[in-house]
Formats: structure tokens, C-alpha cells, sequence
């Protein structure tokens, strides 16, 4: 209202709203004390990847833990974490919870985030950060197929989703470990795979099916041939850590290509090089969710459900628990034992008193 008691003419109202909106934009970048400048939240984002690289943490991690600093720090409306203690994180974790109805690892991946960026980012390390207490994981069942659901499903695929989620199942691997398959980590001859930096940055050796030594030559002999295109145009393929200033000719090398490449490539910005990236997860993927459908397989399949189906059909054939650890490259054993509760013929071989009628 004006002093007269009158509303602002048109002019005067957006002339007013433009000051106002102003206002606002000018205080977002105007320092308050205990609460971050956005330059100061970039450069903790910054600071937490650069940590994270240091650790050997992988890209995956990474990405998922900056999301979980962003989040928390929203959820405090912007506050520096350094003025943050136990009650802001327990009320962070306690919204995950209630509010966002998060699983119980979903809240504990939360909280290492944020214990992992007061740490060895903030440098601090506070008795409260001991006595949070984690949420109590649930003993949650993989899904297993049957032998003629994967039979179903497989002949379902075609090209290159068709070999891959064939070596998921016969060998055990997850998808991100297959995808990552490089020439050399094949052994048609010994029939052995070994997976390079799995998880937990392990490596391992898993067998390899005899009926794929066929469809793998297939595929090699077509990686080959754009290979020879590759080179000469100077495609190259990254190469892990700092291997590739150690070797640079490594890049170009038959011995580091992937064994499923990508159909396009991409150029590094700084080098200016062009490279060739293994097959998204994502195009086996969808491929894996439509044969599923067409299959008409009711269960919720997804591509690691495969690895799931590679256990349980080797304990079902009587194959030893600690052998079965060994391809899957469980840390514990106590994990490969889930797929006990899961058998085709029940828990422990026991048959219900009702089959017996």
C-alpha cells in the first residue's frame, strides 16, 4: 500500500517485484556466518571427489557420495558442516528413514558418506561420530530363475546383450565386470576368466563355459575388425589409473581392447583424442527388462539375476559352498550362503509333510 492507502499502479507492482527478486538473488551470494557461499560449497564438492580419487574409492562411489554431501547439506538449508554434530545427522538419517522411506543400506551408504566427509575432508573426528548407530540391514532374498526361465530369457537376446548375459550366467559375473572384460582377461584355452577390479577392487578368476568359446571367437574376430579401423583413425581405449603414462602404447594395443566395445566414440576434451568406451550398461539392460516380458517370465529378472541363477544351480548341483565363493568372489562366505535359503528342491533338501500325502 502506498502512503495514501492505495495499491501500486501495474508499473510500479512489477517494478517493486523486480527489486524484490533482486534482493533475493544478492542475498544468495552474501555470506552469512555458519551457513556455505556457493564458491565454498563447489570447492567442498571439489575437495570431497579429490579425497574420494586419493582413497582409490571407485567412480560409482564417488558420484554417490557427492550426492549424499549435496543432500545433507540442503537438508540443512546450506549450513557449513563444520557447525553440524550428531543431532543434525541423526535428524538427516531419521528423515531417510521416516520421511523418504529409504532402506536400511540406502541410510547406511548415507551415513558413510557424511562420516567419510568429516573425516577426510574436515579433518574431524568427534567421539559423537562413533556412537551413531547404523540401521539394522534386512536379510533380503535374490531372485533366482529356474532353469527354463533363463533358458526362456536367453533365447530371447540377440547381438551382443545375447553373449553378455550368456557370460553372466556361466561365469558368474556381474554386469559392470563384464562390460570391463578386456581382451586379455580371456583364456579360450584354460577356459578361465579373470575379472580385473572387481568389487572391492579385487581381482579373481572364474571359469568360462565351453559353449562359449565359439560365440567368443564370433565376437573377437568382429572386435578385430574395428580394431584394424581404429588404429587407423587413432581410436584409443583408456586404460585404469595412470597406466596409460606408464605405457602409452598401451591405448592402442589388441591385448587392451574391450571385449564388447561401444559402436561410437568420444573425444577427451583436454588431449583431444579420440577413444572408444566399452557397451553402456544401460543398452544390456534394457535389452535383458524386454526379453523378460517377452519370455513372459513373471518374476522381477533383472541382469544380475543371472549371477544369483550362477550360484544357486552350482549348490543345487552339489558343488561345494567355498568353491562357489571363490567364482563369485565373495569377501565372507557368510554371503554366499544366502543362496541356500533359495534351492529348487527347498531349505536344507527338506520336502513338505503335504508332498508326502
Amino acid at each position: 500500500m502506498t502512503k495514501k492507502g492505495r495499491s501500486p499502479s501495474g508499473p510500479r507492482r512489477a517494478l517493486l517485484a523486480r527489486n524484490k527478486k533482486l534482493h533475493a538473488n544478492i542475498q544468495r551470494f552474501v555470506p552469512r556466518p555458519g551457513f556455505l557461499a556457493p564458491a565454498e560449497r563447489e570447492e567442498l564438492v571439489r575437495l570431497t571427489r579429490r579425497r574420494l580419487q586419493i582413497a582409490h574409492y571407485s567412480k560409482k562411489t564417488e558420484r554417490s557420495y557427492v550426492s549424499w554431501l549435496v543432500r545433507f547439506i540442503d537438508f540443512h538449508q546450506g549450513r557449513d558442516p563444520k557447525t553440524l554434530g550428531a543431532s543434525e545427522v541423526t535428524a538427516f538419517l531419521s528423515h531417510l528413514a521416516t520421511v523418504q522411506n529409504v532402506s536400511s543400506s540406502t541410510q547406511n551408504q548415507a551415513l558413510s558418506a557424511i562420516l567419510f566427509l568429516f573425516r577426510h575432508v574436515l579433518k574431524v573426528d568427534l567421539p559423537w561420530m562413533h556412537d551413531i548407530a547404523r540401521a539394522k540391514k534386512s536379510l533380503r532374498l535374490p531372485v533366482v530363475l529356474a532353469r527354463k526361465e533363463v533358458r526362456a530369457i536367453l533365447s530371447e537376446l540377440s547381438g551382443q546383450p545375447s553373449l553378455v548375459c550368456h557370460m553372466l550366467y556361466g561365469c558368474g559375473l556381474r554386469l559392470s565386470e563384464c562390460m570391463q572384460m578386456r581382451i586379455k582377461d580371456l583364456d579360450l584355452e584354460r577356459l578361465q576368466v579373470v575379472v580385473r577390479d572387481g568389487k572391492g577392487q579385487k581381482d579373481r578368476v572364474t571359469l568360462l563355459p565351453k559353449g562359449l568359446v565359439r560365440p567368443l571367437i564370433d565376437q573377437l574376430a568382429t572386435v578385430r575388425q574395428q580394431f584394424d579401423r581404429d588404429l587407423a583413425q587413432d581410436t584409443r581405449v583408456q586404460l585404469p589409473s595412470a597406466l596409460e603414462r606408464k605405457y602409452p602404447n598401451a591405448p592402442l594395443d589388441w591385448s587392451w581392447r574391450w571385449v564388447f566395445p561401444a559402436a561410437r566414440t568420444f573425444t577427451e576434451k583436454n588431449t583431444e583424442r579420440r577413444y572408444r568406451h566399452h557397451l553402456h550398461q544401460s543398452a544390456v539392460q534394457r535389452a535383458v527388462h524386454q526379453a523378460v516380458k517377452a519370455a513372459g517370465i513373471s518374476k522381477t529378472a533383472s541382469c544380475h539375476t543371472f549371477r544369483h541363477c550362477f550360484a544357486t544351480h552350482l549348490l543345487e548341483d552339489g558343488y561345494d559352498i567355498r568353491t562357489i565363493q571363490e567364482l563369485l568372489g565373495h569377501k565372507d562366505v557368510n554371503t554366499t550362503m544366502i543362496y541356500t535359503h533359495v534351492l529348487e528342491q527347498g531349505l536344507f533338501g527338506v520336502k513338505s509333510p503335504l508332498d508326502r500325502l
